[in-house]
């Protein structure tokens, strides 16, 4: 899936970094993996990886490096990681059911991406944007994070994985993100698709904000003869 970022073309993930080629999981003897988190802020999408090379394509791409997200164990229970070409984003699950059914329905296997410490040192929260059309998942050590998430709209789905703790920092270095809110648009004829919004193009500080400048936007294309396919209201991450 092709996505804009910065005035430039940022191509789907899988067809960016050629998956095949690459180690996901750390073979190495260290203790630990560094566990690269990336933000893609037009998306929305957060990108993980334990692989250097990974993460210096993506943050080429365009995509925001936000630091070492945690610390995974060089063995222990799997962590699958599994990719939409359709949607053109990640999924990331501890649980084997969970990998054969988004392969069942189209998703693409791509290996362990690392692995859920036994000894479950440090937990890596799970939560869901029901609205949102990629990066829908967000996964993090950080509980104030989560937590502005939930009061945001997100949906909590409990802990995912373990990392482990390396050095003082409690298992990760993730900050807490700054939530804002942005409202999306299609109209319901392609001939009017210059009318279009996309989510992220307007931000606002409050939900409130965000949805009374679609409302207003709504109202001023009604006058003019458009109507509405979808629209919505959803947070993100700046």
């Amino acid at each position: 899936m092709k996505k804009r970022f910065l005035g430039k073309l940022v191509v789907g993930l899988g067809v960016l970094l050629g998956f095949s080629g690459l180690a996901l999981a750390s073979s190495t003897e260290a203790e630990a993996a560094d566990m690269y988190r990336l933000y893609n802020p037009n998306s929305g999408e957060h990108f993980y990886t334990a692989n250097l090379t990974e993460k210096n394509k993506v943050q080429g791409a365009g995509w925001r490096y936000e630091g070492i997200g945690w610390y995974a164990p060089t063995s222990g229970d799997p962590v699958y990681r599994l990719y939409n070409p359709n949607a053109g984003d990640h999924h990331y699950t501890l649980h084997l059911f969970e990998k054969n059914h988004l392969v069942s329905v189209g998703w693409r296997y791509e290996g362990v991406g690392w692995y859920s410490d036994k000894s479950k040192a440090v937990p890596l929260y799970r939560a869901y944007n029901p609205n949102a059309k990629a990066g829908s998942h967000n996964y993090t050590v950080n509980n104030n994070e989560q937590q502005n998430l939930l009061r945001a709209g997100w949906k909590n789905e409990g802990i995912a994985w373990y990392g482990i703790t390396q050095g003082n920092n409690g298992g990760g270095t993730t900050p807490a993100p700054q939530i804002e809110y942005s409202y999306w648009y299609t109209a319901a004829k392609p001939e009017f698709s210059k009318h279009n919004v996309t989510l992220g193009t307007h931000r606002f500080a409050t939900k409130e904000a965000a949805q009374a400048a679609l409302t207003e936007y709504t109202k001023k294309l009604l006058m003019e003869g458009v109507s509405v396919s979808t629209s919505g209201v959803s947070p993100i991450q700046n």
